[in-house]
């Protein structure tokens, strides 16, 4: 077994109205553009491409080393709003190390976390101070499906990986869209 490597402690500050790390040291943003495959109305995904390519998430982190031992965390803002009828979601993925588990932590704002492995469906209410756990072996996504931003802190093995491409490839079985001025749970088609 490799030892991990030497990491002096540290802290980093949170601003918990806003749900967002002071001074994160990475900033991923997923721009309506990185999306396309995901959504159901690729016609509407182009139209917001087209019309500025907005900002549809994004996800902060300090580094940490990707070994056995250390944890990764990060804090993952969704925004609000839809492509079609279908509320804003992250891309979603398994674990490249698929044996490895996730644990959410709502910040701010509500939505659903979706997750799926081996036929089954799973989806679990994320809002501030509820907890989700993704178990090893389901592939997993959010959604926001308020009216402001979704924000949450996440935490996994550090050599978890991501492996999107099964999901672009697959899909998920389910979506979130707007029916009757509530979000709902659909099968995808």
């Amino acid at each position: 077994m490799r030892t991990p490597p030497f990491l002096a402690p540290f802290g980093i500050g949170l601003d918990l109205e806003k749900g967002a790390m002071v001074r994160p040291k990475r900033r991923l943003v997923r721009r309506a553009s990185d999306l396309r495959g995901y959504y159901a109305d690729a016609a509407a995904l182009e139209e917001q491409v087209r019309r500025g390519n907005p900002v549809h998430y994004e996800v902060e982190e300090i580094p940490v080393p990707e070994t056995r031992g250390h944890l990764m965390y990060c804090i993952s803002r969704i925004l609000p709003g839809r492509v079609g009828d279908e509320f804003l979601m992250t891309k979603g993925h398994y674990h490249a190390d698929a044996g490895t588990a996730e644990v959410y932590l709502g910040l701010r704002g509500e939505g659903l976390v979706l997750m799926k492995a081996r036929g089954k469906f799973r989806a679990e209410r994320i809002v501030r101070g509820r907890m989700v756990y993704v178990p090893p072996f389901w592939a997993h996504r959010t959604v926001n499906t308020g009216r402001g931003p979704l924000s949450f802190f996440c935490v996994y093995p550090a050599g978890a990986g991501h492996n999107y491409g099964d999901i672009a490839s697959e899909g998920f079985p389910r979506r979130v869209v707007l029916r009757r001025g509530k979000p709902a749970v659909v099968r995808s088609s």
